[in-house]
């Protein structure tokens, strides 16, 4: 009796796995082998046409996102399907589909993560862990706010990913001071964890350090309007809306996650006993804390010196991967301990969003979508346009997502008489922030690294979330940004 007992649950997991994995084959069939789609036509009248890989583009992303949503095998597993049907099914050549699953977007992925052992194994993190423990107090709550506030602060001059990497092993120090059961999920560490990687993306909308998304609009913005959107314009607009959800989420974290336990007695005094007992710096902190702040300070002035524009940004991060090799701060046993799960889940990413986006169909979804709302009142379109590129983010890149939809809504608002700073500036505060899937961005991928939740419950606690976002977005549209002088309405 107590071995059927046992083995009826992990039975009905297995048989509801199953179930997801066929309905995401079901999706990519039917969907694949459909007759040909209809025309997406824009209000100039220009024609967007599905091509047959494009359609084939359209059913791996329904299988990917399927899988991906129910875990029904490992998610990086997916990556290597979603590869696999690109070449089998002529979407797209086998070579072009693997080739971009290494696109240098993943191997910075790489470094960052390398950055974040590097913290961990010099005992960096635990010296920072002990020193903000040592000043928001005993209170979880309290934890909660330092941790969001200290992680949306480091994206105003670093990328997402690298303040993610950085952030993640402080947070497991912290964890470990909370419970002795490291390996069990508790509300506590859902909430610290997600909220890192939500609150990643909020702060890094508010400079253009934060992500490469921002440069991009930019680019279209000058192109399309011909005038352009300074630094100090864009902190300007966005420096609110980033800390308005940095406060929102604290508190939609202490609703959905609040802590099992409200304060951890005693924790003040042992983090400043246990700091004290680190002594001085070591030798291997010193070298690690000055490459690493070094990079970062080469990566936040390189668009704005021209000798080192032309440099990738993963080249330069991947240098400080090989010093710390060459130095025996790190081993072989460290690269074994790579999250390869997380690289291969971002390099599927990668290779559904470049198939999107090279055979047109993202091109294809975002007229077909944002035409239906051409005639709309200019609030419905903004907030419809805005949705479209919250969902969008969360499948493929956000850098991809804005440069398919941002022009086709810069074009549309202008029958509409609206402004292109709202939808630009609009489609940067959504793009920042997928709450949905791991694939939308990479801080999602490290806290999943944790083991603190499943890819279901990011998603389930992500629709809330993403619901608060489009809320904040349409006060910042029709309330705060207006206030603050942006022109809504053109003539």
């Amino acid at each position: 009796m107590t071995t059927t007992k046992m083995d009826s649950p992990a039975a009905k997991i297995e048989w509801s796995k199953m179930i997801y994995l066929l309905i995401g084959v079901a999706l990519f069939f039917i969907v694949y082998y459909s007759p040909p789609w209809s025309d997406a036509i824009d209000p100039e009248g220009k024609h967007f046409i599905l091509s047959k890989e494009a359609k084939g583009a359209i059913a791996v992303f329904l299988l990917g996102g399927t899988w991906w949503i129910f875990e029904v095998v490992p998610i990086g597993v997916t990556s290597l399907a979603m590869g696999i049907l690109q070449s089998m099914f002529f979407i797209r050549p086998a070579k072009t589909a693997f080739q971009q699953m290494f696109d240098p977007s993943v191997v910075f992925i790489f470094g960052s993560l390398v950055i974040g052992i590097v913290f961990t194994k010099t005992g960096l993190t635990r010296r920072l862990a002990y020193k903000m423990l040592s000043i928001v107090g005993e209170k979880t709550s309290m934890i909660y706010l330092g941790c969001f506030v200290v992680t949306a602060a480091l994206t105003h001059i670093m990328a997402h990913t690298a303040v993610a990497a950085t952030m993640y092993p402080l947070l497991i120090t912290i964890y470990s001071l909370y419970t002795d059961d490291e390996t069990t999920p508790t509300r506590f560490g859902k909430g610290l964890f997600i909220g890192m990687a939500y609150v990643a993306g909020a702060g890094s909308i508010v400079t253009l350090l934060g992500a490469a998304r921002g440069a991009v609009a930019l680019g279209f913005y000058k192109e399309l309007v011909g005038s352009d959107i300074s630094f100090f314009q864009y902190t300007y607009y966005l420096f609110p809306i980033g800390w308005i959800m940095t406060f929102v989420l604290w508190g939609f974290f202490m609703v959905f996650f609040k802590p099992e336990r409200s304060t951890i007695p005693g924790l003040k005094e042992k983090a400043t006993k246990l700091s004290k007992g680190m002594g001085g710096f070591t030798k291997k902190e010193i070298f690690a804390a000055a490459v690493i702040f070094s990079c970062i300070a080469v990566l936040s002035i390189k668009r704005y010196v021209p000798a080192l524009a032309p440099i990738d940004k993963s080249a330069i991060l991947l240098t400080t991967t090989v010093l710390f090799f060459i130095v025996r701060i790190l081993d072989i046993k460290d690269l074994e301990s790579i999250p390869w799960n997380i690289i291969l889940l971002f390099g599927g990413a990668m290779s559904i969003g470049f198939c999107l986006w090279e055979t047109g169909a993202a091109e294809w979804m975002a007229v077909k979508y944002l035409s239906l709302f051409k005639d709309a009142n200019w609030f419905i379109f903004v907030m419809s346009m805005a949705f479209l590129l919250m969902i969008m983010t969360n499948f493929i890149m956000n850098v991809a997502a804005v440069a398919i939809v941002l022009p086709v809504a810069l074009v549309i608002g202008k029958y509409l008489g609206v402004g292109p700073d709202v939808i630009t500036f609009s489609s940067l505060v959504v793009s920042g922030m997928p709450f949905l899937l791991l694939v939308g961005a990479a801080p999602n991928a490290i806290a999943y690294d944790s083991k603190q939740f499943t890819t279901g419950e990011f998603f389930g606690y992500g629709i809330p979330a993403s619901i608060l976002l489009m809320i904040v977005t349409g006060l910042a549209v029709y309330i705060i940004w207006p206030i603050m002088g942006m022109q809504i309405l053109i003539n």
